[in-house]
């Protein structure tokens, strides 16, 4: 199981690590850490070292009711950290956190790899066909509603059936357009409570029936932290547990603020599977 980034071929058979580097203001967990060139520098570097594959940049927080950014603003954000990082490591994989086709292709054009979409093309018409053209990976997550009104979109009859149908049609509609390499998330935390959540995880290997390489996006999210009554700061031991779980449902790309603990996750479930 491989994709295609920028002409070198990545094995997921040995799963691997997605940092996380917001240049946003308001995420949930690291919102302003990462405001000018020398900390995000920093950062990437360090989240490299620690054996990160790829990393994953975004400039519009998706938390919960997260406030409307412009697609001006989410450019003038994105696209400086884009060129820098790029300059600065040349090889890097950078992942672009966008649900617009705009920004997608102004990313990639500025070097970025993978595109990252929460909505899986529902919330910009054009953002399939976009990444067809640009011939990158596209990342599906799913999502009901928007990041502003998700919460108000947690009514499943069957979540797990739900949410696969909903795979399957975007599968069907990505490689139609010619999209090869195309990886899903389940959107923990997305449109779906916290009880719900712990259901897709504890059902997760049936979305291998899909065919396509699994993302679990779970680090810090409130699933853990109101579970043990913590904060998300306090809640990187609780991601190791629930990224374990993931792997064991058959997950291939952890996505993480903390790589070097989610490396070491990797790196111990494989010596137990062996």
């Amino acid at each position: 199981m491989t994709i295609n980034c920028k002409g070198s071929l990545i094995d997921l058979s040995q799963p691997k690590v997605m940092g996380i580097l917001n240049v946003t203001p308001n995420s949930f967990y690291d919102g302003g850490k990462y405001a000018d060139e020398k900390s995000v520098l920093q950062q990437a570097e360090k989240m490299l070292e620690d054996g990160a594959t790829f990393i994953d940049v975004g400039a519009y927080s998706s938390k919960p009711n997260a406030e409307f950014v412009s697609e001006e603003e989410e450019l003038h954000r994105l696209i400086p950290v884009v060129t820098l990082l790029v300059k600065e490591f040349p090889a890097i994989i950078l992942s672009i956190d966008t649900f617009r086709s705009k920004v997608s292709k102004t990313a990639v054009e500025a070097g970025a790899s993978i595109i990252n979409d929460i909505s899986a093309g529902s919330l910009d018409a054009e953002m399939m066909k976009t990444v067809a053209k640009l011939q990158v990976p596209y990342l599906m997550m799913h999502l009901k509603g928007t990041p502003q009104t998700m919460q108000s979109f947690t009514q499943y009859d069957d979540i797990i059936k739900e949410i696969t149908l909903y795979f399957a049609q975007k599968i069907s509609e990505a490689r139609s357009l010619g999209i090869n390499d195309l990886i899903i998330d389940p959107g923990y935390g997305f449109a779906k409570t916290k009880e719900q959540n712990f259901e897709v995880l504890r059902k997760s290997e049936l979305f291998q029936n899909l065919g396509v390489p699994i993302l679990a996006g779970l680090s810090r999210k409130s699933m853990i932290y109101k579970t043990l009554n913590i904060t998300a700061n306090e809640a990187l031991n609780g991601t190791s547990v629930l990224n374990t779980v993931a792997l064991t449902k058959g997950a291939k790309i952890l996505r993480v603020h903390d790589v070097k603990e989610a490396m070491e996750v990797v790196m111990l479930w494989e010596a137990v599977i062996k």
